[in-house]
């Protein structure tokens, strides 16, 4: 009859992490590694969001004084095209009025 050898535990060392782990250094320096590169991403790409977020905000703005512009050459022009507008440049630049009932001359066709 044979007889088995007791297993060793893995912890049995004093610092508690086993043999198997002391071998394996450059396991722990590779994951180290890949988390401080996975945290500089985390970084450049909250800066990346917050400078596209400013810019946003500044295209809103920019957005909304046109719109505002827009708006108030509209009602410019309204002002501008309105009749009272035409009739009064009419009579104070241009020295026009209209005619009198003796001034107007009435056309027929020739049908």
């Amino acid at each position: 009859m044979r007889t088995c050898a007791p297993a060793v535990p893995l912890c049995a060392s004093p610092s508690g992490w086993g043999s198997p782990v002391r071998g394996n250094r450059w396991l722990l320096v590779c994951l180290w590694g890949l988390v401080m590169l996975s945290s500089l991403g985390v970084v450049h790409t909250t800066q990346q969001s917050r400078a596209l977020t400013a810019q946003l905000e500044q295209a809103q703005r920019y957005r909304d004084e046109l719109r505002y512009e827009q708006e108030r050459l509209l009602l410019e022009r309204g002002a501008w095209s309105a009749y009272s507008r035409i009739e009064q440049v009419a009579r104070e630049r241009l020295d026009m009025r209209a005619p009198t009932p003796g001034e107007r001359i009435l056309v027929r066709s020739g049908r």
